[in-house]
């Protein structure tokens, strides 16, 4: 394919995929500066809508930062440009997360990389996360590999839980959502992030159309943004049964590593929704260190878990609100 003029509004394009990538409770921690001289992207974290009670390492607002920067470069190479992408996280200036050199290429095809990464853009605005029961089909194995694959390219683990491990991370989300119900400061910090849409025009945070129904067995491993207050008119229906969940692992665990993972969790998203397999969070024991510990693989378990993934064949959930353009992107001279 031809390259594009590099104009304001193929940034602003650029930027727009960036933002409908998945990040905690929908916060979108993220902005973004372009300078037309240099022809750079630079991402910054937007520290103002860390967790401090759920996330005070900033670990899941890097990796919303990250997935965000995975939908970038698929962009990039769908609009025909070459993304020179630098993870520049640096304890002397924490927000600077990373940088991307737009370059044009006139006569060049894009290289095999970049083609694998285009055919993901077309995911970007289908993927959404699915509260929602899954039915029992099971994930074929090609399927599994080609989404181990796509965590593979980015530097991440990914791989399904099974037998007693499966059990065990079931256990954990249910004992860390426990935990979460019975601290006060993280229930209070979940709802300033949940929207009321009778009330509020949100462009953040979970609306109350995305929570999904409750489960009438207890045992989802979605998380709750309901919490223990009653929504009127919300249905209880069963989940499936068996829950196909997949831990997402990176080798370190600093903040470049938290970037690598976010690429790799939205790589795996993408690559998913163009399966047509739907896709949600269990997060809740990443949150609480003592238990992610132990959510590593028991006996062969290396690496640090960045994500729960739940996945299965069923609705795929609705569109949540992003932030609008020109609160999350500046562009220079």
């Amino acid at each position: 394919m031809s390259t594009e003029t590099l104009t304001d509004a193929v940034v602003t394009d650029l930027v727009a995929d960036a933002t409908a990538a998945p990040s905690m409770h929908n916060a979108q921690p993220w902005l973004f500066r372009y300078g037309r001289r240099s022809r750079t992207l630079v991402l910054r974290a937007d520290f103002e809508r860390r967790m401090p009670e759920a996330d005070p390492s900033t670990r899941a607002l890097h990796i919303g930062c990250g997935a965000a920067l995975l939908n970038l470069r698929a962009s990039a190479a769908h609009h025909g440009l070459d993304a020179v992408t630098a993870l520049l996280p640096s304890p002397s200036e924490p927000a600077l997360l990373a940088s991307v050199r737009l370059d044009d290429r006139p006569d060049t095809p894009l290289g095999p990389a970049d083609e694998a990464l285009r055919a993901l853009h077309p995911a970007v605005a289908d993927r959404h996360t699915s509260r929602y029961p899954f039915d029992e089909q099971a994930i074929p194995d090609d399927v599994r590999a080609r989404l181990a694959a796509a965590a593979g390219a980015e530097g991440a683990d990914f791989a399904f839980l099974t037998g007693s491990h499966l059990e065990t991370v079931l256990g954990l989300i249910r004992d860390a959502e426990g935990y979460d119900r019975g601290d006060p400061a993280r229930e209070a910090e979940q709802e300033h992030w949940t929207r009321y849409t009778k009330s509020d025009a949100p462009v953040d945070g979970i609306p109350d159309y995305a929570f999904g129904p409750r489960d009438a067995a207890e045992r989802a491993t979605n998380r709750d943004f309901a919490g223990t207050a009653p929504l009127v008119g919300r249905s209880r229906v069963l989940f499936e049964r068996r829950p196909q969940l997949a831990l997402l692992s990176t080798g370190g665990d600093r903040p470049a590593d938290w970037l690598r993972a976010g690429q790799a969790l939205e790589r795996v998203l993408l690559t998913a929704t163009l399966e047509q397999v739907s896709t949600s969070f269990a997060t809740q024991p990443l949150e609480w260190p003592d238990l992610r510990w132990v959510l590593r693989e028991p006996v062969h378990g290396a690496g640090h878990p960045q994500m729960i993934i739940r996945l299965g064949y069923g609705p795929t959930g609705p569109r949540t609100p992003r932030r609008p353009l020109d609160r999350v992107l500046t562009i220079e001279p």
